[in-house]
Formats: C-alpha cells, structure tokens, sequence
C-alpha cells in the first residue's frame, strides 16, 4: 500500500460539506504549545513533527512540551508553567481524563483555545478533539483480530498503557460492549487488563506475567504502540504460541509480523500518523481564529486532507475523526514500514 492509497482511503472516511479554508499564514505570529504525554513514544515523534511542520507552515510558533513521567500530575506541572506564558493555543494528548479539567478550564477562562489529540480529556475540559480513528471502529477491528487469531474460541487479554489513559480505555470500553451485545463473542474470554504504562521494561514484564498466570492464552491485545512492540519481541524471543494483535508503528514491527509460527504477530492496527499531526495543528489553527469553535455541525478543510465536519464524540464533547483504522499485515509491512 502506497502513501497515495493511504491518502485516498482516509480521505474517503471523511464527512464532506461546505466549509471554510484555512489559508497559509493565517498563524502567523501565534503561539501554540503541543503536550505530549510523555518523551520517547515514537508513535508521538511522528504526529508531532508532522504538527509542527503544519502549524510552521501557517506561519505558527509552535513549541512541543514533555511532562516529566506519563502521570497526570507531570502534565498539569507542564500546564501550570504554560497558562503563564500565555499561548494562543494548546493541544494535549491527555494522561488523564478527568484530572487535568481544572487546569484545561483555567487555560480556556484565560483565553488560550484548548485542543486534544490521541487520548482526550472530558469534554469540559476542551474545545475540540481530533480522534485518529472512530472509537467503535478502532474497538471492533481489535475485537474482531482477538477472535479471529483465537481460532474463534479461548482466552485472550489486553496489555494496554497507563489505567487512566483516556483513549485506551476507550478503545477497551468499546471491545468489551462489542463483545457483550453480540453472541458471536461469547466463545473467546477477555481474561484480563494489564498495564504496562507505556514503558517498555514493564510492558515486557506484563506480558510475561500474563503468559505465566494464563498458560492457555491464545491472544494479547496491544492497543498502545510501545506495549505491542515489547510483548512482539517477548513472544519471539521466547517462542510462544500466544499471538499478538493491537495498534502498532509499521517500522517498529516489521520482524514480528508474519502469519508463521516464527513470527508473534500476523497482522495489526494503526492509522496515519503524520495524518493526524497535521490535522490537529490545522484544526487548533482553525480554533484561534475562530472560523470553528468546536461545536457540532461546523466544518472546515483542512488543507489537502481534505473537509472535516464536527460531531459529537462518545462522551458528549466534540471531536472530529481523522480516517478508519488501517491493518498492517505481511503483504504490506515492509512498504509501510518506511513511511511510519
């Protein structure tokens, strides 16, 4: 799959409607701060360098800020330090859904437009979020690749981030209601959420523990980039017959991908990094100068991506949705690999 299919098929998962443009230099001078959830995440690497190439482009100072650890508490310390400075903007993928509301309402009572992508704070707590991919959409192919690699029946469970990262919970929230609404589901067992905190020592850790506590488990399911690479190596490394599915980097997984006993992982998840970057640093844009504010129904182009329409997301904000989750498999890995 080339970058050009990649492009049509995200652009084919776009609402479409008339909408305002946002033209070159219509930043020019305005400050926005991008927060990550933490240094080190190569998922974050890719959409903030494509954030900031964007948000240049429109002639936007744009500075990319890293709490201390992957805690709500670092990001607020980071927060704190930048209502003070005083930004036009800010966009955060929140490590908390609910604990950085007062200072997200502190920065908006201040007038600086407040953004999220990746992982969302509560709708209080923000303008607008630019989700990667559909909530349910993202849940049902993870479900779907749970059952599948099980054989249709068996014990699978999920390795995921921090506990109170909000679009992880999320994606779980939406598998385990999938999963619970449709008989087909009933044959494989989710027996249990582990949480490597999006470290790669721990995420290992986790994965052994899993195997040791369940030694009939058929599948892990990674929905977090830096968990999937750490369990993909660890089932290698020691030749187990449990498989890997979840959302990972193309170029971080190309030697645990293959449908054979010697490969961990047959096939997984991700979408358009770079994508998503530039949509959200186009969509905060769109935010400062107030062609949007973040209600639904509004829409807007942003750039060669394409028209966006504004909806309502699954807890009552607003959001707008970059594409549907695209699958890496051995027919495709390599290519991709050298894109993200």
């Amino acid at each position: 799959m080339n970058k050009k299919v990649v492009s049509t098929i995200l652009v084919g998962a776009m609402v479409l409607g008339t909408a305002t443009t946002a033209f070159a230099g219509t930043a020019d001078g305005k400050k926005i701060a991008l927060v990550g959830k933490s240094a080190g995440n190569a998922f974050f690497e890719i959409a903030a360098a494509s954030f900031v190439e964007a948000g240049e482009a429109e002639g936007a100072e744009v500075s990319v800020v890293y709490p201390e650890t992957a805690t709500a508490d670092a990001q607020i310390k980071v927060l704190d330090n930048l209502i003070s400075q005083q930004p036009d903007a800010i966009c955060i993928a929140a490590n908390d859904v609910n604990a950085l509301q007062a200072k997200l309402e502190e920065a908006m009572d201040e007038g600086i437009k407040v953004a999220s992508f990746d992982s969302a704070p509560n709708a209080d707590s923000r303008q607008i979020f630019i989700n990667q991919a559909g909530t349910q959409a993202v849940g049902q192919a993870l479900l779907d690749a749970c059952y599948d690699l099980a054989g249709g029946e068996g014990q699978y469970a999920i390795l995921s981030a921090t506990s109170q990262a909000a679009n992880q919970n999320a994606w779980i929230d939406a598998m385990k209601a999938i999963a619970e609404s449709d008989e087909k589901y009933s044959t494989i067992e989710l027996v249990e959420v582990a949480y490597g905190d999006d470290e790669p020592q721990k995420s290992t850790d986790q994965t052994a523990a899993l195997l040791e506590k369940y030694p009939d488990l058929k599948v892990i399911c990674a929905p977090t980039t830096v968990g999937i690479a750490a369990a993909a190596k660890y089932l290698q490394d020691n030749g187990s017959a449990c498989k890997l599915t979840g959302l990972g980097l193309p170029s971080e997984m190309v030697e645990y991908t293959g449908d054979d006993d010697a490969h961990s992982c047959p096939y997984f998840y991700l979408w358009d990094m770079q994508g998503l970057g530039k949509l959200s640093a186009l969509t905060t844009i769109a935010l400062i100068n107030e062609e949007i504010t973040g209600a639904e129904g509004e829409t807007f182009t942003a750039g060669d991506l394409g028209d966006y329409t504004i909806t309502v997301a699954d807890d009552g904000g607003t959001e707008v949705v970059l594409g549907l989750p695209l699958e890496f498999n051995p027919e495709n890995i390599e290519e991709m690999a050298k894109l993200y």
